[in-house]
């Protein structure tokens, strides 16, 4: 299907959801959440697909402070995590970094940090970007219903997990990219090149500051 059909589906998705209002003359901005430990060359893809299909204005990056939804493991600190975010991000004008959750610590609620943004830019209109894998754990986050009423959630299609959800999603086809950053920390614990798969500068930074190697 061509890209302009495909915008034209997608839009035509967004104002069929109820919840929402789906204005054209609010801001449509994204967010990508996560640990970012570190962050690689697949959240840069994910993050520039759906903002070119879906127009966004912007993406948002926000690095968690206390991830609730995964298993605990060794992770660089915040101001580091923060600071690959930013080099990651760099050069590109849609990508904007956002420590909310940093700076208000404790465990990353993505129903509190909309809350937040809301409060804040009451006239934006935010789409949370969410792996296919995460999908199915959507009955357990933290006021999951009322979430639902406050955000488009955009769910980004990954090999092995299943389209479907009893929540709105609102589905974006991207290239099936499979880099994760457990498999990054395990190529730094190992020796192995991350040579197209983080950054160059981001490389460097990891280096400089010797992360990831126990």
């Amino acid at each position: 299907m061509k890209r302009l059909a495909v915008k034209t589906l997608i839009e035509k998705s967004v104002q069929d959801m109820p919840q929402l209002s789906s204005s054209r003359k609010k801001k449509r901005v994204g967010i990508l959440g996560g640990t970012f430990n570190p962050p690689h060359l697949g959240h840069l893809i994910i993050a520039e697909e759906v903002a070119d299909q879906l127009g966004l204005d912007k993406v948002l990056f926000i690095p968690d402070s206390t991830p609730p939804h995964v298993d605990h493991k060794a992770a660089a600190s915040a101001a580091k995590r923060k600071a690959m975010v930013e080099l990651s991000i760099a050069g590109n004008p849609r990508f904007e970094l956002n420590t909310c959750e940093l700076d208000r610590g404790g465990i990353s609620y993505t129903y509190d940090t909309l809350q937040e943004l809301r409060l804040r830019h009451p006239d934006w209109e935010y789409y949370f970007i969410i792996g296919g894998d995460m999908v199915a754990y959507l009955p357990k986050w933290h006021k999951i219903n009322e979430l639902v009423k406050l955000v488009h959630l955009v769910g980004v299609a990954r090999s092995g997990y299943p389209k479907k959800s009893n929540y709105p999603i609102l589905w974006v086809d991207v290239p099936l990219i499979e880099i994760s950053s457990t498999d990054i920390r395990w190529r730094i614990q190992h020796g192995c090149s991350l040579k197209y798969l983080v950054l160059d500068s981001v490389i460097d930074y990891i280096r400089k500051e010797g992360l990831y190697r126990v």
